[in-house]
């Protein structure tokens, strides 16, 4: 379809992640026939009765994987969110007055296109990042990082709050998931591949060493032989090109969904210069190096991964989505921004100023109660708990505990 304006623009993106999504299951189908034609290059007397044996395993291999993809995405519809809060290190907004511009900003879009509120949560990093998560919309969270809040006027965060509400809208996490668990179920057939390959190399030497041995049949095992290798070569082709097309197709999906969000951001908001002002300033500094780029494909924008070769990258340029706004929703661009340098990290120097997790902490309270008898050490955990799950510093509340010694 030719695109003409914001919305034919956003109905082109949506056709493309279908087809794209739709190309998982033949890839598996395919990564499954390689895999088959390994089980059966052994024992078959010629090409054609291998491929024709490997076909008929199709039917028992198929549903194996698809059960196997089924029992992953169980696991990840019901820790999803969890998992991405432990590996992210994000702080959860329970209460409009710990965040009471970035509630106000999200909930006013919400009321605007009639969604339910989704979870809030912080990242305490000078970073400029989001993204949304979550498989179904009562599951739905909108992460941003603090130095988004800070670095953005009300109008850049209500549309970078717009673009990760567009992805929920979407259903981009749910997408993004089943494309991570096809690719994910690829890989584990594609690792038994090579294992067999492995294997079958090791044998092959002392297999053709007993059967140049053996008296009589040389000619028709020498056809056998020839069989194995030539469905051998076929497998290893398929493979590689069916996890390779997996990877692509994965990556193609989450730029299109990218392209799909800043337009809906855009709808949502009426204000593309905001959207084109706001992807600028997060360039400035998206950077978030402790987190794994599993998990970084999930933000709004990241610069190491959108700077690989166009197939591989999981994002679009700033410079592209920029210039699509530009082209089919009319917003205006101000230019890139300087590229400001994270500050370093400071590494703890000794045990006593290393941060805990809040059950190592607990963990030390017991220990210290044990030793001293006193129940104001417990008492004095139990504020830096509540204050802890109420969102507030703990510090504040209470002194930390002792280490263990």
């Amino acid at each position: 379809m030719q695109t003409f304006g914001l919305r034919t623009h956003a109905w082109n993106t949506a056709l493309r992640s279908i087809l794209l999504l739709a190309g998982f299951p033949l890839l598996l189908a395919a990564m499954g026939y390689a895999l088959a034609l390994l089980l059966v290059a052994g024992d078959a007397a010629s090409v054609q009765e291998g491929l024709r044996r490997a076909a008929g395993l199709l039917p028992t291999i198929i549903p194996a994987a698809i059960l196997l993809a089924g029992l992953w995405f169980a696991i990840a519809w019901f820790a999803h969110t969890r998992i991405l809060d432990f590996v992210t290190g994000a702080r959860r907004i329970t209460d409009p007055r710990q965040e009471p511009r970035l509630w106000r900003l999200t909930e006013t879009l919400c009321i605007s296109r009639g969604m339910p509120l989704p979870r809030l949560s912080v990242i305490e990093t000078p970073a400029r990042n989001a993204y949304a998560a979550g498989l179904t919309r009562r599951q739905a969270s909108v992460t941003v990082t603090r130095g988004l809040i800070e670095a953005m006027d009300d109008r850049e965060l209500s549309a970078v709050l717009a673009h990760e509400l567009s992805h929920i809208r979407n259903g981009d996490a749910r997408l993004g998931v089943i494309a991570a668990v096809f690719v994910g179920v690829i890989t584990l057939v594609t690792d038994p591949v090579w294992r067999m390959l492995r294997l079958m190399r090791w044998e092959g030497g002392t297999e053709r060493r007993r059967r140049s041995s053996s008296s009589g049949g040389g000619k028709g095992r020498g056809g056998g032989s020839g069989a194995t290798l030539a469905l051998i070569a076929i497998a290893v082709v398929i493979a590689a090109l069916a996890h390779l097309l997996a990877i692509v197709l994965r990556m193609a999906l989450s730029r299109n969904r990218e392209y799909l969000a800043d337009a809906g951001a855009v709808e949502m908001t009426q204000d593309a210069d905001a959207m084109i002002s706001a992807l600028r300033k997060v360039a400035q500094l998206p950077e978030l190096p402790r987190i794994p780029d599993q998990v970084r494909a999930l933000f709004l924008h990241d610069a190491a991964l959108s700077r690989g070769a166009g197939w591989f990258a999981t994002h679009p340029p700033i410079d592209e989505r920029v210039a699509a706004l530009v082209r089919f929703a009319s917003g205006r661009d101000p230019g890139p921004l300087p590229a400001i340098e994270a500050a370093p990290v400071p590494a703890p120097t000794d045990a006593a100023t290393e941060a805990r997790s809040p059950f190592l902490e607990r963990l030390d309270a017991m220990a210290h109660f044990a030793q001293t008898k006193d129940p104001a050490v417990m008492q004095n955990q139990a504020l830096r708990e509540n204050a802890r799950r109420a969102g507030q510093d703990p510090d504040a509340a209470a002194p930390p505990q002792p280490r263990r010694v």
